[in-house]
């Protein structure tokens, strides 16, 4: 048996590779999220009079840092931004490098991974996927219960799922950093459609309830 955590996921294993698999949701312990979230924290890099952006992820090359940095350049002039960057990876001299250049070190700050990314997700505004390609990615599943808005790049596979195609949140396509910049001015001249977007991608959480997709693998389990 081969389960794979997304729909799409499954399509693509029976399109590439003629497998049946079983889609099981990640599950969410949405809980213990909002738990982590209290945890007290000193950062004052975020301030009320800026959209507040977080992106959390390996400093790698699937991850497109590079991708959301040439976004952040693009509309600097154009609304109060600030980006927090929080992973590790072997991409990061050059995301650094590109900050310095273009004088974004106001703006953008990165910051090395941590156990509990959770407090500083609470305190953004938005959060921000620029993958090249993932699997079900569960940093936009921890951002929507922590009621935050997403923008995604529509990459195979997950985000375009999680995000209803679209109608839980901002897709982008990927390594275009244009269109990235122009869904973070959309947000900024609508957020009141943003804000009942986002409501509908948290209502539709339920899809990844922490008991109910352990119990699928438990029901598995017991039938091998």
């Amino acid at each position: 048996l081969i389960i794979v955590n997304s729909l799409k996921f499954k399509l693509e294993m029976k399109k590439k590779f003629n497998l049946n698999t079983k889609c099981i949701y990640n599950p969410l312990n949405t809980k213990e999220i909002n738990k982590l979230s209290k945890k007290t924290i000193k950062f004052k890099f975020f301030t009320k009079n800026h959209i507040n952006l977080i992106s959390v992820g390996r400093l790698v090359y699937q991850k497109d840092h590079l991708t959301l940095l040439k976004a952040i350049n693009e509309v600097k002039d154009k609304v109060k931004i600030k980006l927090l960057i929080i992973g590790e990876g072997d991409q990061k001299l050059n995301l650094i490098s590109f900050i310095q250049q273009n004088n974004l070190e106001k703006i953008v700050k990165i910051k090395d991974r941590i156990e509990n990314p959770f407090p500083y997700i609470l305190k953004s505004e938005i959060m921000i996927l620029s993958s090249r390609f993932e699997g079900l990615p569960n940093i936009l599943l921890e951002a929507l219960t922590l009621k935050k808005f997403i923008i995604s790049s529509n990459c195979p596979t997950g985000p375009s799922e999680i995000l209803d195609s679209g109608k839980g949140g901002f897709l982008f396509e990927v390594e275009n950093f244009k269109d990235l910049g122009k869904k973070i001015l959309t947000y900024k001249r609508q957020k009141a459609k943003c804000n009942k977007i986002k409501k509908f991608a948290f209502k539709r959480l339920d899809r990844f309830n922490f008991k109910k997709n352990l119990l699928e693998y438990y029901n598995i389990f017991n039938k091998l």
